[in-house]
């Protein structure tokens, strides 16, 4: 019913694509109207277009530049503002510049026709003049020094119609065609423009790209490889440089250098997501301004958006250190059980599928069915299993026992795993160990207990129950806790093990190469090269294979591409295949899909899938298909989904004597040469998905002649994306083609979500070996068993997305907070809010008590509180807080007035001394317990009496606290993720009880940071009294100010150099690379105290150390005491200060 109304409003008022291009058509008219104006200007006047367009933007958006100007040179005018003024100006501020962007998108849309048009007019005199002459202006004359398309002649600049891209000259010959203007009026809008291959996406950006550019907020052209990156800057830059637009690419450049800065300034900027977004995290853990390189995000266009948003969009970018004993992992100790338990479940499915078979045959198709159901149970992949199933009338008789056991919310499924050891669900990627299995796998005379999880609140109340002091009560509790930690840690490993060897396979999820397990990307076949799964299923893999098993590492930095993304102000996209996951698009981005006509009619016949019941016969079949291709003079690219099929189809080729080449994983650095000759008359190329998205395959006049490209797909992907990918390497540019898939009842898609009607169909026809049915009605059946899957994945991104967005909330507010501190003109109101609330948590932590109260004021903020006891007792709990927060805000500005006057008479003779010769100086800070080195410019610290010394020193500490703290939160976030999933156990939702426990993880990090940050504000001052004293610690700051590396940080993600024809591999960025996590302001005060003329004599600390097995007793920082523990237990906990060993 609902689709007879949708074909009714369909055909009433067309389909959603004819709405689009309809409302989109007038853009293309008035483009070409200007474009026929342009043609008679000469070059220079065609070049002042680009200046007045620019004239127009500011000139309309000039009133509200004007009173951003204003406000802001108010802040600048009055340092000292109150705090609530301030806050009111940063207000209006912050919705003058939404209020500005809102303009600049109405100004763009009114001078978009006149911009295409001159990018259009460009093209087409590049492409009818070898060169171009204009007045040579200095940015003229700045390119020509670098570029050799540009060279200078007197007061002459000529611009060539050839120049290198990637390395390869390349004469321009494109003109942009009407579809295209359609094409980049989309794009501008921020949406996603969805074209076939050939159709010119690089070219169609240019559009966009240069009327955005025009506002001078950065333009971010983002790409799926760094070849892609690089060689798209080269090919397109002459058309927007010849406008004076400046155009760079971050790949080019290394990460946090001055010319990656420079990038990011450029009108226009190239890049790979991956680096884009770990430059986001680089800039979140700089330690100055100047080590910032990117500026707003502002507008963003992502080619092959569906990879990136999508497919990519979920896997988290992280920069990563070591962490104490991340080489202490169970992985190679518990392997050995783990495989025992899988072969010996392995044995089990073979002898209860032969009494299925037994059974079924006799006629008890009851006790066959439950044998059937528990191997299926066992062993969903099992080999022999699959071929069975796909046998008349079995599968039948599977879902027949599977309905059985599956009612009443699986009350009779203990029933049928019983005899299992452990069961896999195939369809959510899950394995679960039955008792069965767990007794198997511990040993004998092992706690019976051992990877069995305690419930830790009913033993946790026992321990209180049980104890009869206190102190034994401590110690019962904490033992408890470290055995669920130590259990939490080995059940993990057993069920990544567990998935390693039941559900990953070599050479069809990953590869072993050169000693290390590689993950093969399922959408595009290409080895992902650096990326490592996550929750330890990258080492459970690794001991599985016998390879070395990586050390655990500590997450620094964290964002997904789809968090990173959603912080542009406008994102546009462009794919060939975005269509089927439009949904989610709009769901998650807010991104509208918009289907662009093709420039010419696609001629290319796609056929109906030909469905077979078993593998055997469907491969035979599609022998068959390419020796008759072959002999007709075709070039035939074959599509497979894995490494090892691809390597299966090779060898029946080999035999039958068939010429060919193989594309995959293995043999990724032969793509380029490969794909240049898959388009010549008679050649077979055999590929993974790899050959899907991005390759480009030219056909030759002889096999266009033979009817195109032919494309055979072996398999039909659970995504329909994939399947439209290969299927869009033929008939490009109205190319003649065809393609046609084969399937089998034995593949996973068919297995797992295949319609059951096919089956029986074919149970019906009698169709003997061999027999191949194809209708319509079964390729339509076969999509919508591809859509089951696309929602199912869908649905598993969503719930991913979920657990992100409870980071990403958390990610954005201290980020915010820190860029604050980092530049230091909000920082005063960060300051004010943290001073309130850790005023306000005083207050309500001491219950009413004014003597703690008056302690803690005293120990946090330093200094003793004016308000009386009897005033305390009176007010209510907000007034007491807004009291104590006058109270301390007086305390903090009197101590900073202290410190200015104090360093000042110092500063200015220094000054007055030195000044020619001394340009920063370094001013020690101490709150008594910790010492902090404060790098400030001497000339603007006297200039504004102190001011900017203070500043920095709020800097420093803000800086220093929130970098400390967000890498231990970041751990713990970690750690609660992986243990959270272990819920499910007790019926609950593991991303409810994610969701709650880090709300409260998080209240407790803020409130760290929050006194942490004020108690060494309120008490920091300079060492010394006198004058002369000052003057001696006060240090000249070294010209190079960056702190020394720390430990060795990596990022999961490498681009690997992609092959030099189309979309390479996406993965890890770039080498391992150092920083300097745990400098800043503690490192620059090590290092200034070692360049010290005369050093002081550091008080010697006597340090306990014991070997790591004696046992000792130590105690923390709150008084908790442990005793009698092997000290490799501790070790970590007294190696970081956290506890001392006590006799």
């Amino acid at each position: 019913m609902i689709n007879l109304i949708t074909k009714g409003i369909t055909k009433l008022f067309g389909t959603k694509s004819q709405r689009d291009i309809r409302e989109l058509l007038p853009y293309v008219e008035k483009v070409n109207t200007e474009f026929a104006q342009l043609q008679s200007l000469s070059n220079d006047e065609l070049r002042n277009v680009t200046t007045r367009l620019k004239q127009v933007i500011a000139e309309r958006l000039q009133p509200i530049d004007t009173q951003l100007a204003d406000l802001n040179q108010q802040i600048a005018n009055q340092p000292d503002l109150d705090v609530d003024a301030k806050q009111r100006i940063f207000a209006q501020i912050d919705k003058l510049e939404a209020d500005r962007n809102k303009e600049l998108e109405v100004v763009l849309l009114d001078i978009l026709p006149q911009a295409f048009a001159v990018v259009k007019e460009t093209a087409r005199r590049y492409t009818e003049n070898e060169r171009l002459e204009v007045t040579a202006t200095d940015f003229d004359r700045e390119l020509a020094a670098r570029k050799r398309n540009v060279t200078i002649e007197g007061d002459k600049a000529y611009w060539a119609n050839t120049w290198d891209a990637a390395g390869t000259p390349i004469q321009w010959n494109m003109v942009h065609y009407d579809v295209q203007i359609i094409g980049g009026t989309v794009l501008h809008q921020g949406k996603i423009s969805e074209m076939a291959t050939g159709e010119g996406k690089t070219l169609v950006a240019t559009f966009p790209a240069f009327l955005n550019a025009l506002a001078g907020r950065g333009v971010h052209i983002v790409t799926v490889n760094d070849y892609l990156a690089k060689r798209d800057s080269e090919w397109m830059g002459p058309l927007f440089e010849f406008h004076g637009l400046r155009v760079d690419c971050i790949d080019k450049h290394q990460p946090n250098s001055f010319q990656r800065k420079q990038a990011y300034l450029a009108d226009i900027t190239y890049g790979t997501n991956n680096e884009f977004g770990f430059d986001y995290l680089r800039d979140n853990m700089a330690r100055s301004t100047d080590e910032l390189v990117q500026r707003k995000h502002h507008y963003a266009m992502v080619d092959e958006v569906d990879s990136v948003l999508v497919d990519d969009a979920r896997t988290p970018l992280i920069i990563s250190g070591p962490v104490p004993r991340g080489d202490e992992q169970d992985f190679m100790e518990l392997k050995p059980r783990i495989a025992r338990v899988v072969e010996v479940q392995r044995k089990l499915v073979m002898d209860l599928l032969n009494e299925a078979k037994k059974k079924i045959a006799a006629g008890d198709e009851k006790e066959g069915g439950l044998a059937l159901f528990r191997a299926h149970r066992g062993f969903p992949k099992y080999k022999p299993l699959i071929k069975f199933l796909s046998e008349t009338g079995m599968k039948q008789i599977l879902q027949k026992t599977e309905a059985i056991y599956l009612a009443e919310n699986q009350k009779l499924m203990p029933e049928a795993d019983a005899p299992l050891f452990f069961t896999i669900d195939e369809r959510h990627n899950s394995i679960e160990l039955t008792e069965k299995g767990i007794d198997f796998i511990t040993g004998s005379g092992e706690d019976p207990n051992f990877f069995i999880l305690p419930d830790l609140s009913v033993d946790l109340t026992t321990a209180e129950k049980s104890a009869t002091s206190e102190q034994e009560k401590i110690l019962k509790k904490e033992a408890i806790i470290r055995d669920y930690a130590v259990k939490t840690q080995r059940i993990n490993t057993v069920n990544q093990l567990l998935k390693a060897f039941s559900l990953f396979e070599r050479d069809v999820d990953y590869v072993i190469m050169d000693g290390k397990v590689k993950i093969v990307d399922e959408q595009t076949g290409r080895i992902m090269e650096g990326r490592r799964w996550s929750d330890g299923l990258h080492q459970a893999v690794e001991a599985k294979e016998g390879v070395k098993v990586e050390d655990a590492t500590q997450t620094y930095a964290t964002v997904t591409l789809q968090n990173y993304f959603r912080m542009y102000h406008k994102l546009a996209g462009m794919t060939g295949t975005a269509e089927t996951e439009a949904g989610e698009f709009w769901q998650i981005y807010k991104l509208d899909v918009v289907v662009i006509p093709t420039n010419r009619s696609i001629v290319r016949k796609d056929q109906e899938d030909k469905v077979y019941r078993s593998v055997r016969e469907k491969y035979n079949a599609v022998v068959d298909e390419i020796v008759s291709l072959v002999e007709g003079g075709r070039p035939v690219l074959v599509g497979t989904t894995s490494v090892e099929n691809s390597e299966i189809l090779s060898r029946m080729l080999t035999l039958r004597k068939i010429q060919h080449q193989v594309l995959n994983a293995k043999y990724h650095q032969k793509e380029a040469e490969i794909v240049a000759e898959a388009g010549k008359p008679g050649t077979v190329t055999i590929a993974t998905n790899m050959a899907g998205r991005g390759t480009d395959i030219k056909l030759t006049p002889e096999s266009r002649a033979a009817g195109g490209l032919a494309i055979i797909g072996t398999e039909r992907h659970e995504s329909r994306r994939v399947d439209r990918q290969l299927r869009g390497r033929s008939g490009r540019q109205g190319d003649p083609g065809t393609s046609q898939f084969f399937v089998s009842l034995e593949d996973s898609l068919m297995r797992l979500f295949g319609s059951d009607r096919i089956a029986k169909v074919m149970d019906r026809m009698g169709l003997e070996e061999g027999e191949v049915i194809q209708h319509s009605m079964i390729t339509k059946s076969i999509e919508r068993a591809q859509k089951k899957v696309e929602e199912n994945n869908f649905g598993v991104r969503k719930r991913l997305l979920e657990y992100d967005d409870v980071m990403n909330y958390q990610r954005e507010a201290i980020y915010k907070r820190r860029r604050n501190a980092l530049f230091g003109d909000r920082l005063s109101l960060d300051i004010a809010n943290t001073t309130y609330d850790v005023c306000e948590d005083i207050v309500n932590n001491t219950e009413g008590s004014y003597d703690e109260m008056s302690l803690q004021v005293l120990t946090a903020l330093g200094f003793q509180p004016q308000l009386s006891r009897e005033e305390f007792v009176k007010l209510k709990k907000p007034d007491a807080a807004n009291r104590l927060y006058q109270e301390a805000e007086a305390h903090y500005n009197e101590k900073n007035n202290a410190i200015r006057h104090k360093a000042l008479p110092v500063l200015q003779q220094v000054l007055a001394e030195r000044g020619a010769t001394v340009q920063d100086i370094v001013v020690p800070f101490t709150d008594g317990l910790h010492e902090l080195m404060v790098v400030s410019n001497l000339r603007q610290t006297v200039e504004d009496e102190g001011r900017s010394l203070v500043k920095e020193m709020e800097k420093a500490v803000t800086l220093s606290v929130i970098d400390q703290e967000w890498k231990e939160h970041l751990r713990e976030m970690d750690d609660l993720k992986q243990s959270v999933q272990n819920a499910v156990f007790e019926q609950k939702d593991p991303l409810l009880v994610y969701k709650f426990e880090s709300v409260e993880l998080f209240k407790r990090f803020l409130a760290k940071v929050n006194f942490d940050t004020i108690s060494f504000l309120t008490k920091a001052d300079i060492p010394g009294q006198e004058a002369q004293e000052v003057q001696q610690e006060v240090l000249q700051a070294p010209a190079q100010r960056r702190p020394e590396p720390q430990p060795e940080l990596h990022t999961n993600k490498e681009e690997t150099p992609a092959t030099p024809h189309g979309r390479g591999q996406r993965g890890p960025v770039g080498p391992q690379y150092h920083d300097d996590m745990d400098g800043g302001p503690q490192e620059y005060a090590r290092r200034m105290a070692a360049e010290r003329p005369v050093e002081k004599q550091a008080p010697t600390r006597v340090v306990k150390v014991a070997n790591r097995n004696d046992r000792v007793n130590v105690q923390y920082a709150d008084g908790t005491v442990k005793r009698d523990v092997k000290y490799k237990t501790v070790e970590n906990d007294v190696l970081t200060g956290r506890a001392v060993l006590i006799e």
